[in-house]
């Protein structure tokens, strides 16, 4: 019987409590109270566009697990944990920036997110699955060893990977991150490690503003194991499929991971509220093929996909929707509703000479460690 694709997720992470803002900010003064655009409906809206078509059900649907003390311990600092803990057991608070508010229980629900990447790696890594899409809630991708950032608390992917070396032995896995904003945590981690292939795909000058330069290649042993693709703001599927076309399949190739792990944000959007990306959802869906491709060339199919952020409540279902049928290989039969006013009025299959200079400049700076002729 041929393998099916896990999703991943536990109703509690819907639960995790951001609280009043407006966008990303707090509310009060002049700025009425609102929804903080890091809330469960985007997310929880994915899992009723699942059971709506019938996806659902073709899916091998896993409860994850929590990650224990020890496994948050492979890269959170232990004061860290205990003040998020403590905060947690009391009113809530922020983790750390200013801009990661959780309420009372989210200790709980970020250790249960952490544990659903964790869960990700075991399915995967004993072939009860052939790959799995984790719908992870609080994100992690931002999340330092001693500090929250953005939304995020824990860092989900970090730790999955490092589970992944101790438990099943890895010598190379494959992180890429193309959420908008860059994964400035996950880089932090591995920035001198060769064992831990880093690539993020992001807005430049977006979030963290003071992260992701292309020049950020990686330190020590890790010299050119960490590339980042800072991308101009208006870029689309093409410029993204060039990206992976120029620089992400051709090192991936070289490296040849053994697991790869997806920090998947869908506000590389075209309807997002905090980018100027143009991406729709078959830009999701050829990106999802093509480490797919990576995946079967090298590591027997083994993904993991964590999703990260995406804050266009209407718009993510179909994003996510899209790259479950490029995983799973389903087709659902839903058809993008958004999809003749973007296609019909933007350059979305264009690729401008700019976007180009910019993966040029890319491959300029990781040509010394890499072969991408």
């Amino acid at each position: 019987m041929e393998k099916k694709t896990a999703y991943i997720y536990d109703e509690s992470s819907f639960w995790h409590d951001t609280g009043n803002g407006a966008l990303f900010i707090p509310s009060g003064g002049f700025v009425e109270p609102d929804s903080y655009v890091e809330s469960p409906a985007s997310k929880r809206r994915v899992n009723n566009l699942l059971e709506r078509c019938g996806m659902m059900k073709q899916l091998e649907v896993i409860t994850p697990r929590p990650a224990t003390r020890k496994e948050i311990e492979y890269y959170h600092t232990e004061e860290y944990i205990n003040r998020i803990k403590a905060l947690s057991d009391g009113f809530g608070g922020d983790a750390g920036d200013g801009y990661t508010p959780f309420g009372k229980g989210s200790y709980e629900i970020a250790l249960l997110s952490a544990g659903a990447a964790i869960t990700g790696v075991e399915a995967v890594m004993e072939e009860r699955v052939k790959n799995a899409y984790v719908m992870s809630r609080p994100a992690g991708h931002h999340a330092e060893a001693d500090c929250g950032r953005g939304f995020c608390i824990f860092n989900n992917v970090v730790v999955a990977a490092e589970y992944a070396k101790q438990i099943y032995g890895l010598n190379r896995i494959m992180i890429l991150d193309w959420d908008v904003h860059h994964g400035n945590g996950t880089e932090n981690a591995f920035y001198n490690d060769p064992s831990t292939l880093f690539i993020s795909l992001h807005q430049e000058y977006n979030f963290p503003q003071d992260r992701g330069f292309a020049e950020h290649i990686g330190e020590g042993e890790g010299l050119g194991f960490n590339i980042n693709i800072p991308l101009p703001p208006g870029t689309s599927n093409e410029g993204y499929i060039h990206a992976f076309e120029r620089v992400i399949i051709p090192v991936a190739n070289e490296f040849k991971p053994e697991l790869i792990i997806v920090s998947a944000g869908q506000d590389s959007s075209i309807y997002d509220p905090l980018s100027r990306m143009m991406v729709n959802s078959e830009g999701f869906r050829q990106m999802t093929d093509l480490v797919k491709g990576i995946a079967d060339r090298h590591c027997n199919g083994r993904i993991v996909i964590c999703h990260e952020g995406g804050y266009s409540t209407a718009y993510v279902p179909f994003c996510t929707l899209a790259i479950i049928e490029s995983l799973s290989g389903l087709n659902s039969g839903v058809e993008d509703p958004f999809r003749i006013f973007h296609t019909n009025m933007l350059p979305i299959h264009r690729l401008m000479d700019h976007q180009k200079a910019y993966v040029d400049n890319v491959v300029e700076l990781i040509s010394p460690y890499w072969n991408l002729d």
